[in-house]
């Protein structure tokens, strides 16, 4: 699969949209490197029982992380970062555990992780901000719905968006839709991360959270859960 740098549509108008389109072709290019990066049932690697709590500070937030729940070795450690990667079981929202070998190796057929993402937030809205100035620009609406609510709309041809479709579910009481970017379905079958949302918290955080296409059956509390979880996670400024 390959991705391209989606041109700018001389109707998207204004420099602040440009440049918030730009950074989101940026991030359509993480997501089709993702989807190769897990397109096999690979070994992750790394792993470690270690529930130990590390505080990391990225800009003016502090996270509290069982150790067990940071993907990579390096980042786990107490102090200032830049980032920092994790994995999850899902629903249960745990780091790994021995019981969850195979789900951490990515060798279950029913796929269960979660990849979560906190960093500094790269653009001024979040995946749901950006539906109505940039991605409803870019999609054939009005789409099809599926049974879990959320409907499916194609990419044009020259978004520049490869093998890829966004899910969105309208804004309802106040809350801003759900949007998630998505591997195409036969794309997705041998993907352990096919999809992914950004979300805002904290102090100009962006949490990134990737996840098999599947679990968007159940959308609404995927992404309730993924609140709670970083919302529990912070504890305050810096």
């Amino acid at each position: 699969m390959h991705s391209q740098l989606p041109k700018i549509e001389p109707m998207m108008g204004s420099l602040f949209v440009q440049r918030t389109f730009f950074v989101a072709a940026l991030l359509s290019l993480a997501l089709t490197a993702a989807g190769h990066f897990f397109g096999h049932a690979i070994s992750l690697g790394g792993h470690t029982e270690d529930a130990t709590p590390r505080e990391i500070v990225i800009g003016n937030n502090v996270l509290e992380l069982p150790a067990n729940m940071i993907r990579f070795a390096r980042q786990r450690r107490d102090g200032v970062a830049a980032r920092v990667d994790l994995y999850l079981r899902w629903p249960e929202m745990l780091g790994y555990r021995p019981e969850f070998l195979a789900d951490f190796n990515g060798s279950q057929s029913e796929k269960r992780l979660l990849f979560l993402t906190f960093e500094p937030k790269a653009t001024s809205e979040d995946m749901s901000g950006r539906y109505g100035p940039i991605y409803s620009t870019l999609t054939q609406a009005p789409g099809v719905k599926e049974p879990s609510g959320l409907t499916v709309q194609k990419f044009r041809t020259d978004s520049g968006f490869i093998d890829e479709e966004l899910l969105i579910a309208p804004e309802q009481e106040g809350r801003a839709p759900f949007v998630a970017r998505c591997l195409d379905q036969v794309s997705s079958k041998d993907s352990l991360a096919s999809c992914q949302r950004d979300i805002f918290v904290g102090d100009d955080l962006q949490v990134t959270y990737r996840f098999p296409r599947e679990m968007l059956a159940d959308w609404q509390n995927l992404d309730r859960q993924v609140r709670a979880f970083a919302g529990a996670r912070l504890k305050g400024p810096k």
